[in-house]
């Protein structure tokens, strides 16, 4: 699910290989790897985990996925300024369609121009697929399986410790799930904008590898770059709460810590 600089740069003439660069179009029309085409993810936010709400999404996801081209033969490569949160929510949702070869770019962009590899400011058109996959109900949650199994599984809070703790509030609602464990996404990333090694990251999630976790942020960005980690570190049973703090804290019944 990672992949490096020099083995990206490898392939960039492989017709087999789709490049999504996942920030702002000013920022690509700056400069971007050849090749590659833009769509800014940050715009795509889905806070309703309700039956009908997960139905909704999974349709905009796969209309999503056939606007940007994805095919089965495809190899896809999300990529940001660094190894960030919205290139990992982009990987996290072609795995909820079993889509196995997609990769992260480890580093970004700042990586890419800091080796000296190529990069343009050209725009590349898209060329959409009608793309379908098998849903991969094991890697995602939504707010009533966090209530019926809230005792079995851990939650992690990835989001910043003023948000967990309540004195940054970004819904009607301050604080964090019960019982939340918080470690910040930015633990996950070293300075020069890379994942940092298994050795740190172990420590930094010291659970059983027979735990199962759900991750969650404000909006389930963040909380698939802590997905993409846990995975990376060997754990099988890892869900990304979709809806996060932008449902559970404006769900007035749903219980809070703060």
């Amino acid at each position: 699910m990672i992949v490096s600089t020099s083995d990206l740069n490898s392939v960039l003439n492989d017709s087999n290989t789709l490049i999504i660069d996942v920030r702002s179009f000013k920022d690509y029309s700056e400069g971007h790897i050849p090749g590659a085409v833009n769509l800014d993810l940050f715009a795509f936010h889905w806070i309703d985990t309700s039956k009908d709400g997960i139905v909704a999404f999974n349709q905009q996801t796969q209309t999503l996925l056939s606007f940007l081209g994805v095919t089965p033969e495809k190899r896809v490569v999300f990529y940001d300024e660094v190894s960030g949160m919205l290139a990992a929510r982009g990987v996290w949702m072609l795995l909820y369609f079993s889509h196995e070869t997609v990769s992260i770019l480890n580093g970004g962009i700042s990586k890419w121009k800091k080796e000296g590899l190529p990069t343009e400011i050209k725009s590349n058109s898209f060329k959409p697929s009608n793309f379908s996959g098998k849903i991969n109900h094991d890697i995602i949650s939504g707010f009533e399986y966090i209530l019926d199994n809230k005792d079995k599984v851990k939650i992690l809070d990835a989001r910043s410790t003023e948000e967990y703790l309540g004195n940054v509030i970004r819904a009607a609602r301050g604080g964090h799930i019960p019982n939340s464990i918080n470690i910040d996404w930015n633990e996950n990333i070293d300075e020069d904008g890379t994942f940092k090694d298994h050795s740190e990251l172990s420590k930094l999630y010291n659970f059983s590898k027979d735990s199962e976790i759900i991750t969650y942020c404000q909006g389930a960005y963040r909380a698939a770059n802590t997905f993409l980690v846990l995975k990376k570190l060997g754990f099988k049973k890892v869900r990304v709460y979709l809806g996060s703090w932008g449902e559970w804290g404006n769900k007035l019944e749903l219980p809070v810590e703060n």
